[in-house]
């Protein structure tokens, strides 16, 4: 179960849209190196490992020493358990609501249908 703590970390490492662009990157091509991930962004090779630390300290990302390079890899469970815990129990409430209201509206408009008069035709 992911913890409060373990979901600050995750949404501070969203919060910020060159670490949103390298999860996406490293999602659409993983195993890529920290260099090659570096050359899509026009900033320095150090921002992009400052922005890596924050994605692993979150757990979004991992690597895997190869040689001279690390291989970056997309850890999608985070984003998953945050969702399982927090997004899934707003939707359970708000489905709820709504299906309340949905039945509400047809009891109102059933109440209020106006019965037609004998012979009466559509």
């Amino acid at each position: 179960m992911i913890t409060n703590d373990d979901m600050d970390l995750v949404f501070h490492a969203l919060a910020h849209q060159t670490r949103r662009r390298i999860l996406d990157l490293v999602r659409d091509k993983p195993g890529q190196s920290v260099g090659e991930l570096a050359k899509a962004f026009d900033v320095s090779r150090i921002a992009i490992m400052n922005h890596l630390k924050v994605l692993e300290e979150a757990s979004l990302i991992t690597s895997q020493k190869d040689g001279r390079s690390r291989r970056l890899y997309l850890n999608a469970m985070p984003i998953q358990a945050i969702h399982e815990r927090w997004i899934d129990g707003f939707s359970a409430y708000w489905a709820d609501r709504l299906s309340f209201i949905k039945q509400a509206a047809e009891h109102v408009a059933q109440t209020n249908a106006v019965p037609k008069e004998e012979g009466e035709h559509d």
